[in-house]
């Protein structure tokens, strides 16, 4: 049961760095938050490992340092680093509003799977409802935000909740399914960051708004 409430307070912590690098202004932060929040990813996969007596999950961990601790923030830095920030491009929601929007969220995600009947999470629906809200919290970022590069990073938040959500649900996965299933948020960064900076060296905006430009 220790084991299972360290799961439940390090899923929690990722929510805080959501807002942590949704809130930031500038990439190379938002970067390192996203960094951080990674980090506590593979803490919490190496937890349910002990937890769940999976080796699959302590491999998951593995592959999940290299692509999402060290590749995909270095990628978002060298790409995006590079390019400038707009503080006209504030997002809808100021930070205090993305706060009790996040909480709403998580709450509406507990209520979700409350209703979950699941041998394997059945002390672990704090987490469960996290990674919910995570990708939730992710999605928001998308829509509320009409920068591209915090579309981004959006993106990125959605994919650590669908991994978290993942590790939880089907933590004996085969090691091809979770090497892929780490990796392919590398490609899907690497891909959106060589868009946005052709985006801009054609358009020179971050504006998601003048991207109607590029209807045919």
């Amino acid at each position: 049961m220790d084991g299972m409430l360290i799961v439940n307070n390090l899923a929690g912590l990722l929510i805080v760095t959501s807002l942590l690098v949704i809130c930031a202004n500038r990439v190379a932060t938002a970067a390192r938050f996203y960094m951080l929040q990674s980090l506590v990813l593979v803490a919490v996969f190496l937890a349910l490992a002990c937890v769940q007596g999976s080796h699959e999950l302590t491999l998951w961990a593995a592959s999940a340092f290299v692509t999402k601790v060290v590749l995909a923030p270095l990628i978002l830095i060298k790409l995006l680093g590079p390019l400038p920030d707009d503080p006209e491009l504030t997002g809808l929601l100021g930070p205090a509003w993305m706060a009790a929007l996040a909480a709403l969220i998580v709450l509406v995600s507990w209520y979700a799977v409350d209703a979950v009947r699941l041998a394997v999470v059945a002390h672990l629906k704090p987490a469960l409802a996290v990674s919910l809200g995570h990708f939730l919290l992710g999605l928001a970022c998308i829509v509320t935000s009409r920068n591209i590069l915090k579309q981004i990073f959006g993106y990125c938040l959605m994919e650590n909740g669908a991994h978290l959500t993942l590790a939880l649900m089907a933590g004996k996965a085969p090691e091809v399914v979770e090497i892929g299933i780490a990796t392919d948020a590398v490609c899907a960064v690497l891909i959106m960051a060589l868009l946005a900076r052709r985006i801009h060296r054609t358009l020179q905006t971050l504006d998601v708004r003048q991207l109607t430009a590029l209807k045919g």
